[in-house]
């Protein structure tokens, strides 16, 4: 019950975090998009976005999960303390390490976003900011010198830049989610064959005694057709 209990709770995980991933890739093309719609000065970038409100609600619903998690793992870990069958202890840790291992990759990745998308934030305000500055000077003076069309392509390449990066880091992350599923089958795999070891060793002697025995066999039925040969070579040439 336990384990049904982790799997689900790692499956929300799983999809939640995919979702605030999403959210966290897609925060700076939107304020890009929504600075180009409202270029004048009396409208606030960051008024009421509901992206904002959106990252709390999932931060704080995948942080509720994380500590149900955490406590479902801790409860697994006091039921393997208890566990009266000595030969299932193996097995039961393994499983608990599992879980364990999933849910510090999840944390691990739930702050690593979140403070992606903090900073992603901070430096769309900031972006923001220096955008209103420059609209405002330019509309105040009512010239369009070089200094200010050189800082206006520059800014736009950095911007570029902002994009290409994190295109970059959005496809590093579905291949940690790719290598992190190859990993978890590999431990299954791995596990079962342990079982399997640990379960039938008189299966390991059995195959090996047969091997020996086929060996043997090989030698003396060996022997036997080189003693004829030999035998129908002299008689041959007597």
């Amino acid at each position: 019950d336990l384990r049904k209990q982790a799997r689900q709770l790692e499956n929300e995980l799983d999809l939640k975090l995919v979702s605030f991933s999403k959210l966290c890739t897609s925060y700076s093309s939107s304020r890009d998009g929504r600075r180009d719609r409202y270029s004048s000065d009396t409208t606030p970038l960051l008024n009421g976005s509901s992206q904002d409100r959106m990252f709390e609600t999932m931060a704080v619903e995948i942080e509720q999960l994380l500590g149900k998690l955490t406590g479902i793992n801790d409860k697994m870990a006091e039921y393997t303390n208890s566990a009266g069958v000595p030969s299932l202890n193996a097995a039961l840790m393994h499983t608990l390490q599992r879980h364990r291992d999933i849910l510090q990759d999840y944390t691990h990745e739930f702050h690593k976003t979140k403070a992606n998308f903090l900073a992603i934030r901070e430096r769309e305000n900031l972006l923001g900011s220096v955008r209103k500055d420059i609209e405002s000077y330019k509309s105040g003076s009512g010239v369009n010198n070089r200094r200010t069309e050189l800082f206006l392509k520059e800014h736009e390449h950095l911007r570029n830049s902002d994009r290409l990066i994190e295109e970059t880091i959005s496809i590093a992350m579905a291949t940690k989610e790719n290598m992190t599923s190859q990993r978890g089958m590999l431990k299954s795999i791995q596990s079962k064959m342990n079982t399997l070891a640990n379960r039938f060793p008189a299966v390991n002697s059995l195959i090996q005694r047969i091997n020996l025995r086929k060996r043997r066999d090989s030698l003396i039925l060996g022997g036997v057709i080189g003693v004829c040969t030999i035998l129908l070579l002299l008689y041959a040439f007597h």
